[in-house]
């Protein structure tokens, strides 16, 4: 239960920001999508997510989407159609493989399809049910055994497809769905009717996540910010050298700039700004800016965009306040305050990364009950410390998507726990952005570029294999200019090289060259990425370098600029560890 003895002038104000984001896997030829992450999060951590806000009485949270996540949800929901109205196969290979009439006899195609099943599965989720477990330890074996793969029975990859999808159903459509129910307690030999019927339910979910969090924002449960475009960094397309303000030592790629960076930057604003009205029927309010990235520079370009508030991490604050010789003694305090950055408009906010890193990484260990419990202690304590700061706000920022399935039934206990122990609490009030900027703010002469990952820009560049990422998105975007400046392209041809321009320029492909990252996913985001630059040079009729036929990277245990990876590479703590 809350500590009603906690005593402050006015309560603590407790923002949730959940980040939603997903890298463009579609190949932008066939259209097939690479990677089957974008479905999988959306019926399991956003069809979750907008659940418990919409149960829990007096929940409150910033949710906030990057414009290419809405789009490929889009897309999705228009392949549904197409296969419900028109009977065409999804683009998705594990949702076309679900519904086909018979499973190809071929031994290749079995195998993958084994393979990939196994490659992205929820095991955490899986392993509470016999049938799954059973049908894991075949695929296994199948996987070192190839030559056996002829002795298996179609029901065998029928069964397989369909509890693959049922173990990444969100915690509350198993527990609310009927549909789903009836489906779990068949346990096997599923019927063709059976796998429509969970494409049907599949389809229902994707399709609306995007109405939920409108209806959700709306009703003023969630205020909606929004992410850039393409997920760029932004301070390196503004100047590519402020990665050394943080790390002065750091090497550099060959080029010395990001050329017309800055333009780019207000275009993947622009054009977010655009996606976001279409889904959301009004413009954000704030930004995360990609990967919680900022500087002086790019924090100028978001003020003069509009936005009223942006957010960073921790790191960024402490390095801002060293370099601009302010007192940093009550750092623990002054993490708990929005601030204004020069003359600039716009407000800062700077994620508390120790309870963020708590919910990503430990409390997924212990009971939902404790880890509550710790968490609003937590709180609590800084309740107590900030009784003089009247307008004090706590930020937990993290991913929406991938701590999930390492909590019991995908955290629906600990997400539940918190939101009704935090609506409740009589001395912490949950809030949003937008509301703290009723409150004042503390100056900052000015912003150290960094991110909210170690509050530098090290797991973006700095390192060879991140380098290298670096200067061939570089010599695509020297051509990229040359061709437009030669007014090569006509309108719609044009349109397409910009937006094809801004997939490239994503986070995601600098986050996994090299380092300790798994190798299976940095040759995955290796081929993509070099898929992606082939597609922009045709986009602009140019021929593409013989070099993106080749792999530029690999994992590199011990290089010493992945730190330490969690979690299959997908998360980071935000805090180095000693």
């Amino acid at each position: 239960m809350p500590d009603k003895t906690v005593a402050t002038a006015k309560p603590l104000n407790v923002v949730l920001c959940w980040h939603m984001h997903q890298p463009e896997y579609r190949d932008p030829v066939s259209g097939v999508c690479g990677q089957p992450w974008t479905y999988l999060r959306a019926i399991k951590d956003y069809t979750d997510m907008a659940a418990h806000l919409e149960q829990v009485p007096n929940s409150r949270a910033v949710v906030n989407f990057s414009p290419l996540l809405l789009l490929q949800l889009d897309r999705y929901s228009e392949q549904f159609n197409r296969y419900f109205i028109d009977n065409q196969p999804p683009l998705d290979p594990l949702l076309a493989a679900l519904v086909e009439p018979s499973i190809s006899s071929d031994p290749d195609y079995r195998y993958n399809l084994v393979k990939r099943c196994l490659d992205h599965h929820n095991f955490i989720s899986g392993q509470h049910f016999e049938t799954y477990i059973a049908l894991n330890n075949i695929g296994r074996h199948i996987l070192d055994n190839a030559s056996h793969i002829g002795y298996v029975c179609d029901d065998f990859f029928s069964d397989l497809l369909v509890w693959f999808h049922l173990t990444w159903l969100g915690e509350t459509v198993r527990r609310d769905d009927p549909r789903v129910q009836k489906l779990i307690a068949r346990e096997r030999r599923y019927s063709m009717y059976d796998r429509i019927q969970l494409m049907r339910i599949i389809s229902d979910q994707i399709s609306q996540v995007i109405p939920r969090y409108r209806a959700l924002a709306e009703r003023r449960v969630i205020e909606l910010s929004m992410t850039p475009y393409g997920h760029p960094i932004g301070p390196l397309l503004v100047d590519l050298n402020s990665a050394k303000e943080a790390t002065p030592h750091l090497v550099m790629p060959n080029a010395t700039e990001y050329p017309g960076g800055e333009e780019r930057l207000k275009w993947h604003i622009d054009a977010g700004k655009e996606v976001f009205i279409k889904y959301f029927g009004s413009a954000p309010i704030g930004c995360w800016p990609g990967e919680g990235a900022v500087s002086d520079a790019s924090l100028a370009v978001l003020d003069d965009s509009g936005f009223a508030w942006a957010a960073s991490g921790a790191g960024v604050l402490s390095n801002s306040l060293k370099s601009s010789g302010q007192d940093n003694r009550d750092s623990d305090t002054n993490l708990y305050q929005g601030y204004s950055v020069g003359e600039r408009a716009i407000r800062c906010f700077f994620r508390d990364d120790h309870l963020s890193d708590l919910i990503g990484f430990t409390y997924s260990q212990w009971h939902a009950d404790d880890a509550v419990a710790n968490l609003v202690s937590r709180l609590e304590d800084i309740a107590r410390r900030c009784a003089d700061q009247p307008d004090a706000v706590v930020a937990i920022i993290m991913d929406g998507e991938n701590a999930w399935e390492h909590y019991h039934q995908n955290g629906f206990y600990f997400l539940r726990g918190v939101y009704r122990q935090l609506a409740e609490h009589p001395s912490l009030n949950l809030t949003t952005f937008s509301q703290c900027l009723e409150g004042g703010s503390k100056a900052l002469n000015h912003l150290t570029t960094g991110s909210w990952v170690y509050g530098n820009l090290t797991t973006w560049i700095g390192s060879a294999d991140k380098n290298r990422a670096w200067d061939m998105l570089i010599n695509a975007k020297h051509s990229f200019d040359k061709v437009l400046q030669g007014q090569q392209l006509n309108d719609q041809q044009q349109l397409a090289a910009e937006r094809q321009m801004a997939v490239c320029e994503g986070s995601d492909w600098f986050w996994w060259p090299g380092g300790d990252n798994p190798p299976e996913t940095v040759r995955a985001f290796d081929e993509r990425f070099r898929m992606h630059l082939t597609a922009l040079y045709s986009l602009l009729g140019v021929t593409a370098p013989d070099y993106l036929q080749r792999p530029f990277t690999q994992s590199h245990p011990g290089d010493g600029f992945s730190h330490e990876i969690h979690q299959g590479g997908v998360m980071r703590r935000a805090e180095e560890l000693g």
